[in-house]
């Protein structure tokens, strides 16, 4: 397949996706903005709409451009592989997050991100949809997608589920015999965090990794589909906070380290009760910090962070 005809399909499934955040009798911009909005030659857009009006997908005829029906997926052209794995786009999508502070209600443009990404747009429409039904992201009424944020009620029952499932986790990891690999990965992860501790003040923002792979480590141990599931949208809120208060992130962080030191220790002296102790005080730590650092916003609906300090 040649870079023209490459260019051609990635650009025809982009206009795909930009058509699917339209109705039915809406029209098309012109094409000099097509041409922009698509970063393609005009005579790429060209194409892309001559076959589209082939397809009835559109009705063109001199300037006029109006979407006739939404697009399916047998519209789409396959384009070249080499595309990142759903599990690295969603490790690059959160670090984004992370280090750029994304606050709710950012708009999400999916040509741009797609492209920083480097996947294909109706790929990375596929990602986001697959986050929107936790509610963390959602399509806009106009088209598009933007960042919302999570009800109070949301980040307390978030919180209490994790609290029922690492409780599980870290004593299904204590019957685990020796020789088994975990205690091997804990071993490691122990030296990480002393290595992070030791350089916190400048490479705080490399514990939100490191914090996840600690608890995916001992959550892994219970095999169960629901919990895998789960995982995601705890990554997304509890390790990469995305709408977290950065002003103390460096002292929380550094916390973080001395509880997850806490853990491993109980959990290498085969303490159960220890190392039950140490998870729900951490635990407890990680909700109270979320919840006392939800920025406050209004929601169109009218649900949104709420300003209220932590119980005791």
């Amino acid at each position: 397949m040649g870079r023209t005809d490459e260019r051609f399909r990635e650009a025809y499934n982009t206009l795909l996706d930009y058509c699917g955040t339209l109705e039915p009798g809406e029209s098309l911009p012109a094409e000099l903005l097509l041409s922009s909005r698509l970063e393609v030659s005009r005579t790429i857009v060209r194409s892309a709409l001559e076959r589209m009006h082939s397809e009835t997908i559109i009705h063109w005829s001199g300037r006029d451009k109006t979407l006739l029906r939404h697009p399916l997926p047998r519209d789409r052209l396959e384009t070249q592989g080499g595309a990142i794995s759903e599990e690295e786009l969603e490790r690059q999508f959160l670090d984004w997050i992370l280090r750029a502070d994304i606050p709710p209600q950012t708009a999400l443009n999916v040509t741009d991100l797609s492209r920083r990404f480097q996947v294909p747009a109706y790929a990375f429409q596929e990602f986001l949809a697959s986050l929107s039904r936790f509610g963390l992201v959602r399509r806009r009424p106009r088209g598009g997608w933007e960042m919302v944020g999570f009800t109070r009620d949301f980040a307390v029952e978030l919180s209490d589920f994790r609290m029922i499932l690492e409780l599980n986790a870290v004593s299904h990891l204590l019957a685990l015999p020796a020789d088994h690999a975990v205690w091997r990965e804990l071993a490691a992860l122990r030296d990480e965090h002393q290595r992070l501790e030791n350089r916190i003040d400048h490479h705080f923002h490399d514990f939100s990794q490191l914090d996840e792979r600690f608890h995916n480590t001992i959550g892994a141990v219970v095999q169960n589909r629901f919990a895998a599931e789960f995982s995601k949208v705890i990554s997304l809120i509890f390790h990469y906070h995305f709408q977290w208060d950065k002003t103390d992130e460096r002292d929380r962080n550094h916390a973080a380290i001395a509880e997850h030191l806490a853990i491993i220790a109980a959990l290498e002296a085969r303490d159960e009760e220890a190392a039950l102790a140490a998870t729900r005080s951490h635990l407890r730590t990680s909700k109270q910090t979320l919840l006392a650092s939800l920025r406050f916003h209004a929601a169109e609906d009218g649900a949104g962070f709420l300003p209220d300090a932590p119980p005791a």
